[in-house]
């Protein structure tokens, strides 16, 4: 009997749920290629290791980008690589997958994403649109006629959703998320230290002093980097007291389009999101005090989801569940792929 698994293909991380036992599997979404060979080294958490510290011949690439599939060979190779460290190397039987999808797709980046999966070694395959997925995930109830709005923040999109019986009823999807944090705050000590970092030192200061709203306690880091004037190395310390300025732009693109979906949403379902509130996912949700920014904008309670990382992933697995409740293959599929 092949497994029921649930795939949360994220731009920096993907999560393998497997029914009956949960999360199995968290790993980051970087493949390292010898480029003379074309043969994968590593994959995942050893790959990550390697970004920026490459030899010429080997490269260490994030194959998704803005939450779909950029290189879509490395991407088939490193679904084929986590199914199998799941299932077994044999495959003799075939899992059904569930995978999900930024609610903004296009029906190419969706077949892509579909035809890679089904190579990787799926028996059967459906999509779910994130926000689903992370509500699923977060415990709430969708079938019923109630509003709840989700504000899914993941590595590449950001995805916002009004969603009630069973179905999304409104949404948006930026391709603004945790990526574009770290690309602020390298911009941010570019113009205002003159010294360059790189993205994970950048993703190492968003995870210890970023915020979006000014902590009671104000928090230091020493960060290493390259002077721009001397070309030397150089150390300096950041002040979390900079950090909302450093995020101002990715964090108001954000907000604005939060409260873009609540202006379309019909006012029956108003009622319901003043009542359920907002629920954050996605691992930009942790950014602190940005869920007390959203709050203090919209008027409208706004919670973080217990384990935000993971709801998207646990969601897209108990999707399987639930398959007789939403169409054949999957929400919004397109017809062609049915």
């Amino acid at each position: 009997m092949g497994k029921d698994i649930g795939i949360d293909l994220g731009t920096a991380t993907v999560l393998v749920y497997v029914k009956g036992k949960g999360i199995v599997l968290k790993e980051p979404s970087v493949v390292a290629i010898d480029r003379n060979t074309d043969k994968i080294l590593k994959v995942g958490r050893a790959a990550q290791e390697m970004l920026g510290r490459t030899p010429g011949n080997i490269t260490a690439i994030r194959p998704l980008r803005d939450g779909v599939i950029s290189q879509y060979e490395v991407t088939l190779r490193m679904l084929q690589h986590f199914i199998r460290r799941v299932c077994g190397p044999s495959l003799i039987f075939k899992p059904r997958v569930a995978i999900c999808v930024p609610s903004g797709i296009t029906e190419v980046e969706t077949r892509a994403v579909w035809d890679a999966a089904v190579q990787a070694g799926a028996k059967r395959t459906y999509l779910i649109e994130e926000p689903v997925a992370a509500a699923l995930g977060a415990g709430i109830d969708i079938s019923m006629p109630n509003g709840h709005m989700i504000v899914d923040i993941g590595g590449g999109t950001t995805d916002i959703a009004v969603i009630s019986l069973n179905g999304v009823v409104v949404s948006e999807s930026i391709k603004v998320a945790g990526d574009k944090f770290d690309e602020a705050i390298i911009r941010y000590v570019r113009r205002k230290h003159n010294v360059l970092i790189g993205e994970r030192t950048a993703e190492e200061i968003k995870k210890k002093i970023g915020c979006a709203w000014q902590r009671e306690e104000p928090a230091m880091i020493e960060v290493k980097g390259r002077c721009l004037v001397q070309g030397l190395p150089r150390v300096i310390r950041l002040n979390s007291m900079e950090m909302p300025d450093a995020l101002e732009e990715p964090i108001t693109a954000i907000v604005e389009s939060v409260c873009s979906v609540i202006e379309r949403t019909p006012p029956e379902l108003i009622g319901d999101i003043l009542h359920n509130g907002i629920v954050m996912t996605g691992g930009g949700s942790l950014l602190f005090g940005l869920d007390r920014l959203i709050a203090n904008v919209t008027g409208v309670k706004t919670r973080v989801a217990d384990h935000p990382v993971s709801c998207v992933a646990i969601g897209t697995g108990k999707y399987l569940d639930f398959i007789s409740a939403f169409p054949d293959d999957g929400i919004n599929l397109p017809r062609h792929l049915r």
